[in-house]
């Protein structure tokens, strides 16, 4: 099995010491996304924009791969407040309604930025034979 990874601009991946994707096999595995773009948190106190940005930074870290949205077999939203559960949600159906994969929604106790209200996983499914 061949295993490949990809970096993003995340100071954090170079910290902790992790990739940002990580294909093996025919999975694509992204680590968890927050809704910060070059360092600079978006959508400060809005779960649904900040919902937006980190699912746009954790497909574009597919994008490597080939993959896109279409790919996508699992969704994990980590989120501070029950009370957003409605605008994550709502979020996540503009983007994967059509796609409808698993997802998981969970309550969590905060992130190393308190700001940051949402973070994101995916995982993705690749044609083994599209040559990689």
């Amino acid at each position: 099995m061949t295993i490949e990874r990809a970096q993003s601009t995340s100071p954090w991946e170079e910290t902790i010491g992790f990739a940002r994707a990580v294909a093996a096999g025919d999975r694509v595995l992204v680590a968890g996304t927050m809704p910060l773009v070059d360092g600079v948190l978006y959508g400060e106190g809005d779960p649904y924009e900040q919902t937006k940005v980190a699912f746009a930074g954790a497909l574009a870290a597919l994008e490597p791969f080939g993959l896109g949205a279409g790919s996508v077999v699992r969704t994990r939203m980590y989120l501070t407040h029950a009370r957003d559960v409605d605008e994550v949600a709502r979020a996540h159906k503009e983007l994967f309604d059509a796609v409808r994969p698993v997802a998981t929604l969970v309550v969590v106790s905060g992130f190393v930025d308190s700001r940051v209200l949402v973070e994101v996983e995916l995982e993705a499914f690749q044609d083994p034979s599209r040559g990689a």
